[in-house]
């Protein structure tokens, strides 16, 4: 799948260092850890970039290893970064997490981390000359005052380019905060996606239609039902489109993928049900490896499944590659 487009795609976030451990047993116990990089909104440029949209991060590291590392990381896979600030004084946020295809628990040490110290004038490292598209995460709102003063102006600016909000809720995050913002910041934006799940537990309504008549602003509503599939509300219609059957091997980053792969189909102008199956493959591609972000499914799969009847799209089973 690649959707060669005439701009990019610009992602606004925070991004850690991560660590996972590497030997089996309890987490307590480890002694050997596998440092990984992870963020939300470099995870979706990344899979942009895979996918043939060209796409930029812009956020803080700190000046300290963790943030080289992701520096190297973001960079490496094809993402500009010449609007990361690194920041002298804080650190680069760090997670852990206990992988588990169940459902992986994160720990998170991002409190008072340079991506927390954003603020509205990170708004002058956007460069939106040819962006096609800004993305964004209630994640960001969740980081700090500045960080929420941010993602307002971002969405209250003058729009050169439409504005994707992805709820990505994290209770962790706003133990501390009135999460009653979010509500405010999706309906500002073009184009939602939330899962069902994370939306019934923020906005009480996970059914699609309720989101709409909850969130009448954006134009286009993309509903996650987790392995049953997704939904998009756009001009009136509602189109459900089932997931994919994949032997999940851990589930963070999921729905980064599925965001990028939708948001990339949407941007070439394919109709809701292809949008859907574009982010349905490129999230199986995470679902199939521990990593946030994993490689993209091979073309002679994802092209057939592309173009299959619904029988076949529904008989398709993923399996981890070998």
């Amino acid at each position: 799948m690649r959707f060669d487009l005439p701009g990019g795609v610009v992602c606004l976030g925070e991004t850690m260092a991560v660590l996972v451990p590497a030997e089996p047993g309890p987490v307590r116990a480890a002694r050997t850890w596998t440092r990984a990089i992870g963020g939300a909104e470099s995870n979706v440029a990344i899979h942009l970039h895979r996918l043939g949209v060209r796409s930029r991060w812009v956020g803080a590291v700190g000046d300290d290893a963790f943030g080289g590392a992701v520096l190297d990381a973001v960079s490496g896979a094809g993402v500009d970064v010449t609007g990361v600030r690194v920041d002298p004084d804080r650190p680069t946020g760090l997670y852990v997490k206990e992988a588990d295809a169940a459902g992986s628990r994160v720990r998170y040490y991002r409190r008072g981390s340079a991506a927390s110290a954003l603020g509205p004038d990170a708004l002058d490292r956007l460069d939106l000359g040819d962006a096609l598209l800004v993305h964004v995460t209630g994640i960001t709102a969740a980081l700090s005052d500045s960080c929420l003063d941010l993602l307002r102006a971002v969405l209250a600016a003058p729009r050169r380019s439409p504005v994707s909000f992805d709820l990505n809720w994290r209770p962790a995050l706003w133990r501390d905060r009135d999460p009653a913002v979010l509500r405010e910041l999706a309906d500002a934006a073009d184009v939602v996606l939330a899962g069902a799940d994370e939306a019934q537990a923020v906005w009480g309504t996970g059914d699609p239609d309720g989101l709409r008549a909850l969130l009448p602003g954006p134009t286009t509503l993309v509903v996650k039902h987790g392995a049953r599939g997704a939904t998009v509300v756009e001009d009136g219609a509602t189109t459900f489109q089932p997931a994919l059957r994949v032997d999940v091997v851990e589930p963070v980053g999921a729905g980064d993928a599925f965001a990028a792969g939708y948001l990339a189909a949407h941007l070439a102008g394919e109709p809701p049900a292809r949008r859907l199956r574009v982010g349905h493959l490129q999230a199986a591609s995470a679902l199939l490896t521990r990593e946030d972000v994993g490689e993209s499914l091979p073309s002679h799969v994802t092209a057939p499944l592309l173009d299959a009847d619904s029988d076949t799209w529904a008989a398709a089973h993923l399996r981890r590659r070998r």
